[in-house]
């Protein structure tokens, strides 16, 4: 959802108008996000904790204690806590350092689920907060915690700016990416791979264009394509349209970036004839 456009070295003109399109600090608009209306499925259970959905999938005690995952890039263990038939706490960590915490909470009608979350990304020290808001389809599972069924992602709420804001920077021949959170590569436009740093899930990326104003990047872990992100400007260039491809999941989610207006970032096409019109 977040990390990079692709251009492709023609001539030096083009190039220039290009990389002046997509160079430049982005910021997501989590309100516009449109997620993928595949549901999760959530189960918590006779002293069991399960997700049928998430990768890996899940099934360990809800006990308090540390469980240990297998098969997760991010994760080693999993601990949840069962608070209330409403309210369910989870924890994550590798190799000893916290790497997330989730409060689960369902509304007293049961139609609506709210996960609040900290996150500690592998790439440096900040720290991602927010919610994220489901809501039920079907009815609740028997005899089990209100969290129990399956949901769909409604909306986002007070996602921190770290999580949104990233920032491109024309390179020979390519271009690089860097989050706030820390994830970043430097990559040509020439469909090789190129190492991608700060996150566990992906270890390379491949960059190719599309035409003029779109790009995709393909992502990698360890050789297996895990997803892609399709990212389209927007005529005046000053938006960008970002489909994301989960292939593990199965699902496709978009969001809609909007380029800060920030000193040193180089100008835009449409930037500069607005220029010349106000002179």
């Amino acid at each position: 959802m977040r990390k990079l456009l692709g251009l492709v070295l023609i001539l030096a003109p083009m190039i220039a108008a290009a990389q002046s399109a997509a160079s430049g600090t982005w910021r997501i608009d989590a309100d516009t996000a449109k997620m993928d209306s595949k549901p999760h499925v959530f189960e918590v259970k006779d002293g069991w904790f399960k997700c049928s959905t998430c990768d890996p999938k899940i099934s360990i005690k809800a006990d308090g204690t540390e469980q240990p995952i297998s098969g997760d890039p991010y994760v080693d263990t999993e601990k949840v806590t069962v608070r209330d038939k409403n309210t369910v706490d989870q924890i994550g960590t590798r190799n000893g350092k916290l790497v997330f915490r989730a409060t689960f909470t369902v509304s007293p009608d049961g139609q609506t689920l709210t996960e609040r979350f900290e996150g500690h990304p592998a790439g440096g020290d900040q720290v991602v907060t927010g919610a994220t808001v489901y809501t039920r389809i079907g009815e609740p599972t028997p005899d089990a915690a209100a969290m129990s069924g399956q949901w769909r992602t409604a909306r986002f709420e007070g996602i921190s700016e770290n999580a949104l804001t990233f920032t491109y920077t024309p390179t020979a021949n390519g271009m690089s990416y860097q989050a706030k959170t820390g994830e970043n590569y430097t990559a040509k436009f020439d469909g090789n791979d190129y190492p991608y740093h700060g996150d566990p899930g992906t270890t390379a990326v491949v960059v190719k264009k599309i035409n003029d104003r779109e790009f995709v990047e393909t992502y990698k872990r360890n050789g297996e394509v895990t997803g892609s992100a399709t990212m389209t400007l927007s005529p005046d260039g000053k938006s960008m349209t970002i489909v994301a491809h989960d292939l593990r999941r199965g699902t496709t989610d978009t969001f809609t970036a909007t380029r800060e207006s920030e000193a040193g970032a180089p100008a835009m096409a449409g930037d500069k004839d607005k220029r010349e019109q106000d002179k």
